[in-house]
This record gives C-alpha cells, structure tokens and sequence, in this order.
C-alpha cells in the first residue's frame, strides 16, 4: 500500500498569491510540492545594471511583450558568470510586478514537476516567469525532457501566461565533450552533419527563442560599475577615484572583472570607509 500511494500524484497547493510577487517551488519530505511566497524581494532596478545596456534592451522588450499579452520568447541568458543575468531576471520583475507580473523561482532538480507547476497557474490571469537560475544538466538527469516537453513538443499547447527564462554558463546546457566531434560527417561537398550526441543537446537550447550573451567586462568597464555601486552607497566621488586601484587589486585576488566582484568590493569598501 505504502509503494502504491507514493507513486499517487501529490497536487500542488495553491499558495496565496496576494502575498508576494514571487515565488520559490519546495517539496515536503514526502514529495508534496509548494510554492513558497518571498517576503522581502531584492529592490534591483534595470537602471542599477551597468554596461549590458544590449542585454537589458532585449529582455526588457521580451517582457514588456509578456505582460501585453503580446507573443514572446522563452529566455537563456548564458554567459560569464557575475555579469548580471540573474540580476536582470529579478529587475524585469520588479519592472512590471505591478502590470501582473509574477516569478517562480524552480531549483534544477525540480523541474520534473515542471508540468505541474504549469498546470496550477495556467488558468491564473497573472503573467508567469518561472526561473531556473545557474541550469546546466548532466547526463541522463530527469528534469532535462521536463523542462523540453514545457518549452516546446509537448502534445498540449504551452499556456500563453507562462514564459520560461533560465541562466547558464554553458549554452547548450550539457557538458560538451571531445569525443562528440568525432561523430560529425562531411559529404563530397563539404556539408557538415552533427551527431546525434551534439543534435540531442543543441535541441535543449534551441527551444529557447531569445538568447542573450553575457561577456567578461573591461578594467574601465569594471571600474564604472564599481563607481556606480560605490555612489548609491553615498560614497563621495574623491573616495571613488581614489579606490581605483584599490578595487583593480581586489578584482585581480579573485580572478574576475565581474558585476558580483565589483558589488562585494563597494560593500567592503563603504562599510570600513568613513563618509
């Protein structure tokens, strides 16, 4: 009896949505699924995200298309880590929570419940980002045909009020290894054809209709966003040209010129610096 009622669908709980703008999917220990309201959602403001002004342009036009009720794309953001892409997706929402729209956060290993998240919000008038942040899948994982049925092949069509937006530092999603270019073929002509191994995993990513591409940032690029940070701090603009090196130091110990290292400087930074 015990195996038969594990193996019993466990609907998700309705949440109360009136309580927050986003949420985050958990499981009990007994595999019931809920949504979980966020009480205190970060204030991070497009405008605050510095030098991906490309990147903000596309996915605030995608969004700003959702919330409209207007066609728009699934989203992988993809790129150097700390470069602001999960950033982006919280500022997006916070843009237009206000219009209705609303943000599940989903862990990876969760997305086999994919479907069913689907189906609990999909009669809801609200317009729906569900969020897989840092997604990348191993061989043979399970959410991996959840989240491909979701995106696109599924014998349903996707609801119109839900939008999938994920970041990832690999593209394609799947660890690429050497020996899958050894299964391309060429043809007298010079065509090229992938193996099945490489088509498995471009397919992944392609039922992502935007892609947007993150890229390392500059010394003077880095050094604008640390300038940024550092003044909506209260830090003077004599102590910021002043830190300059100070911060290029900081970026140089731990091997990245990113968003994420330029923030945690201006947090060290204002905190021992009297204003």
């Amino acid at each position: 009896m015990g195996r038969v009622e594990a193996s019993l669908r466990l609907d998700i709980e309705q949440p109360d949505w009136s309580a927050s703008a986003a949420f985050r999917y958990r499981k009990r220990v007994s595999g019931q699924g809920y949504l979980v309201p966020v009480r205190h959602i970060g204030p991070m403001q497009l405008k605050d995200l510095q030098e991906i002004d490309v990147q903000k342009e596309k996915i605030h036009r995608n969004t700003e298309q959702f919330v409209k009720g207007l066609t728009a794309n699934n989203v992988l953001l993809t790129g150097a880590r700390g470069t602001g892409k999960s950033s982006l997706v919280r500022a997006c929402l916070n843009t237009f929570s206000s219009q209705g729209l609303r943000l599940i956060e989903i862990d990876k290993d969760d997305l086999v419940d994919l479907p069913d998240i689907v189906e609990v919000i999909e009669t809801r008038s609200e317009k729906f980002i569900i969020f897989c942040d840092d997604l990348s899948f191993d061989q043979g994982e399970p959410g991996y045909k959840a989240l491909k049925s979701v995106l696109d092949g599924s014998v349903s069509e996707t609801s119109a009020n839900v939008l999938i937006y994920a970041t990832s530092n690999r593209r394609h999603l799947l660890p690429e290894m050497m020996s899958e270019n050894l299964t391309y073929t060429h043809t007298a002509e010079g065509e090229v054809h992938p193996g099945e191994g490489v088509e498995e995993k471009i397919s992944l990513s392609e039922r992502f209709g935007l892609w947007i591409s993150f890229y390392p940032f500059t010394q003077d690029e880095y050094l604008m966003i640390v300038a940024q940070w550092l003044s909506a701090l209260g830090v003077s603009a004599a102590q910021i040209d002043a830190c300059r090196a100070e911060a290029l130091v900081w970026a140089l110990e731990r091997g990245s010129r990113s968003g994420r290292v330029a923030w945690q400087f201006a947090k060290d930074y204002s905190g021992r610096s009297p204003q």
